[in-house]
């Protein structure tokens, strides 16, 4: 399982563990991720992802998942989020 943000797509960055003599050796900085179920307001359902605190932050900020994914790149999401991303798109747009 990929340690990346379903929404923001951020994921593992690298650095440096620094001692007090300056010794330094390689380590991982992991993102702070949680697994949260966000509702769309207009599907009426939920869903499942796993998300950032920062996305989650964004998330509420926006105004929920239905703003969050109108405003959201489609190279930072997930293929689920891809998915879900089209399907709020298609139920907002006008009848024809």
């Amino acid at each position: 399982m990929s340690r990346r943000c379903e929404l923001t797509g951020k994921g593992p960055m690298t650095g440096n563990n620094v001692s007090h003599a300056k010794n330094r050796t390689r380590r991982r900085f992991l993102p702070n991720l949680n697994d949260v179920t966000l509702a769309s307001d207009v599907l009426g359902q939920t869903f499942k992802f796993k998300i950032s605190a920062a996305a989650l932050r964004t998330v509420d900020h926006r105004g929920g998942l239905d703003a969050f994914m109108a405003k959201a790149k489609d190279a930072e999401l997930s293929e689920k989020a891809l998915k879900v991303k089209r399907d709020i798109a298609k139920a907002t747009a006008p009848a024809a």
